[in-house]
């Protein structure tokens, strides 16, 4: 019979494979399996249809932020072309739907490996580019994916977009919020598995070792290149994942979401919620998406009092304007971001009341 494992007074580890365990202890493994299976059970039975589309909102771009997490947060490649790579999944999910009668279950993971090789391609520059100029380099990659999206109107219908068919799986159709619901959040809980695993096998320790110094890490034998483009390439398999669901989600694609701003929002979420930690990217995204619809349901109140009107304020940069606040005070004041606070609020829990 297994013996349950509890929190110990101390680290009494003597195999390396207890540092790679992903729960410290059976009561960890408990909890996730009881916050799963809540938040199966009660958010589709408690939420209006608004509170589930924000919910289904937050599942999709956690997808995205923990792909760009794994990029910037370990492997320390500064990436302004996230939201380009999520426009990618989508329209390669609604030109195979559409073209190619390819179904949801095939179309999905080929939209991912397809931009999965895209961001390969742009991920090239990180050879010999580093820092600010690879950050340059990857804004390039922004603009030219959004001018081919909108110029290729033979593949992407330009401006006018793309209706993609009903989703269906297994013979089940997607419908509404609700069904979406499952597929996205089944779907969220498998890539975050395959993200924490991923960072206990030797790829993910050579990710981490070309972020903290990529010239030591050449020198111990990991063939730097190689390793930042496989992290390009991840990075971009999850984009495109959470931009093929997006796509089925909406029903509909058009070139107007995936720009600049949409990249810097992806960048926003994985500094907020903790560089380099997975379940830090799922906290950043659902602050953001949250921040967001406040942001929209404030500027809506502001414009219709017209209580800014005498002053001569204009409320459009008011969303630009909060997010860089936002990333600034995080930056100063806890720059581990949202990870960490609740790291300490579990570690304040668990020794209370000897904690104070």
């Amino acid at each position: 019979m297994k013996k349950l494992r509890f929190h110990p007074c101390g680290n009494f580890r003597d195999h390396y494979k207890q540092e790679l365990a992903i729960f410290e202890t059976d009561f960890g493994r408990l909890m996730l399996w009881i916050g799963i299976g809540l938040l199966f059970a009660a958010v589709p039975t408690l939420s209006s249809p608004y509170t589930l589309y924000v919910v289904n909102t937050v599942g999709i771009t956690s997808i995205a932020a923990i792909g760009l997490n794994i990029l910037v947060g370990y492997t320390g490649q500064i990436s302004l072309g996230h939201g380009a790579f999520f426009g990618v999944g989508a329209y390669a999910a609604a030109i195979l739907a559409t073209s190619a009668n390819v179904p949801f279950l095939i179309a999905v993971p080929a939209a991912g490996l397809i931009t999965a090789m895209v961001g390969m391609i742009f991920g090239i520059p990180s050879g010999r580019l580093k820092g600010l100029y690879l950050t340059i380099a990857t804004l390039a990659g922004q603009f030219i994916i959004e001018y081919t999206i909108i110029h290729w109107e033979s593949l992407t219908m330009g401006t006018r977009g793309i209706t993609l068919p009903e989703a269906s799986l297994l013979g089940i159709r997607v419908r509404g919020d609700l069904g979406f619901f499952y597929v996205i959040f089944i779907l969220l809980i498998a890539m975050t598995w395959i993200a924490v695993n991923i960072m206990r096998t030797r790829y993910g320790r050579a990710f981490i070792a070309i972020r903290d110094n990529d010239r030591a890490a050449e020198g111990m034998g990991i063939p730097i290149f190689q390793y930042k483009l496989l992290s390009f390439g991840i990075s971009s398999f999850y984009a495109g994942i959470a931009g093929a669901i997006w796509a089925y989600y909406m029903i509909s694609v058009t070139a107007e979401p995936f720009n600049l701003m949409l990249s810097v929002e992806y960048i926003a979420m994985i500094i907020i919620g903790g560089l380099g930690n997975i379940p830090g990217a799922i906290l950043g995204a659902t602050f953001i998406t949250l921040l967001n619809e406040l942001l929209r349901w404030f500027t809506g109140i502001l414009i219709n009092t017209n209580l800014f009107a005498g002053l001569g304020l204009n409320m459009a940069p008011l969303r630009e304007f909060v997010f860089g606040l936002t990333i600034v005070l995080f930056i100063l004041f806890e720059p581990r971001g949202l990870a960490e606070i609740w790291r300490i609020l579990r570690s304040s829990f668990r020794l209370w009341p000897f904690s104070y």
